[in-house]
């Protein structure tokens, strides 16, 4: 199977766990992309829901689908929330932020009763660190930010668009991409050093979040893990 065939079959499952009446949240990336997809044609055959987006991006692909889109200020709590992941391990732990999302993603997962992660077998690994991990940085003093990040032990440059300016985030932020010279033992130690640096707004680990894994293999088969 095509990776874009995995990715489509996992968005595709995951929308059978969307129910009557459900209030969703709904990720951002390649993966989830599918998710709205399956969403749309769902609502179009009589589902109905509410739904909220962690992107703008998200948003307006929900929005133009005619899914009913909410403002995140008018909620509290949602039933469910479908989202990727660059990374998850066997303990549920994640980086995500591939997409420059991480820190709403992580907001609309903490909302809701549970986060349902769609994934190719690829982003399973058995520690966190190969790939990239996204800091959300506030533009002001953003070098100085960047030194304390790297006198705390660790090596990475901001994030840049394909015509060499810096990305910004929906909020306005910088993205730095750490880039690991080792696999993680302690993630959590990384996260709680990095986060007390003045500037930092959030990193892309993500804890205690994931609840059932749908993985697609290359094979064709897509496997809920609870």
């Amino acid at each position: 199977m095509s990776t874009e065939a995995i990715k489509k079959a996992v968005g595709y499952k995951a929308a059978e766990f969307v129910e009557q009446g459900m209030l969703v949240g709904i990720g951002t990336g390649t993966t989830a992309f599918y998710f709205i997809q399956r969403l749309i044609q769902k609502c179009s055959e009589g589902l109905k829901i509410q739904a909220v987006a962690s992107s703008e991006q998200s948003y307006r692909l929900a929005k133009e689908g005619k899914i009913p889109m909410l403002d995140l200020e008018q909620v509290t709590f949602l039933d469910l929330t479908v989202d990727g992941a660059d990374e998850i391990d066997a303990q549920k732990r994640m980086i995500k932020g591939g997409g420059g999302a991480f820190v709403r993603e992580k907001i609309v997962a903490t909302m809701s009763r549970e986060m349902v992660v769609i994934v190719d077998e690829k982003k399973l690994v058995s520690s966190l660190g190969k790939c990239k991990l996204p800091v959300e940085v506030i533009p002001f003093a953003k070098t100085a930010t960047l030194h304390h990040i790297a006198k705390a032990g660790y090596r990475g440059e901001f994030r840049k668009k394909s015509d060499g300016s810096l990305y910004v985030t929906d909020n306005g932020n910088l993205i730095l991409d750490i880039h690991f010279d080792k696999l993680r033992e302690n993630p959590e130690k990384d996260h709680e050093t990095l986060i007390h640096i003045p500037g930092v707004v959030d990193t892309g680990f993500f804890f205690h979040l994931a609840g059932r894994i749908v993985i697609g293999f290359d094979d064709g088969q897509v496997v809920v893990k609870p």
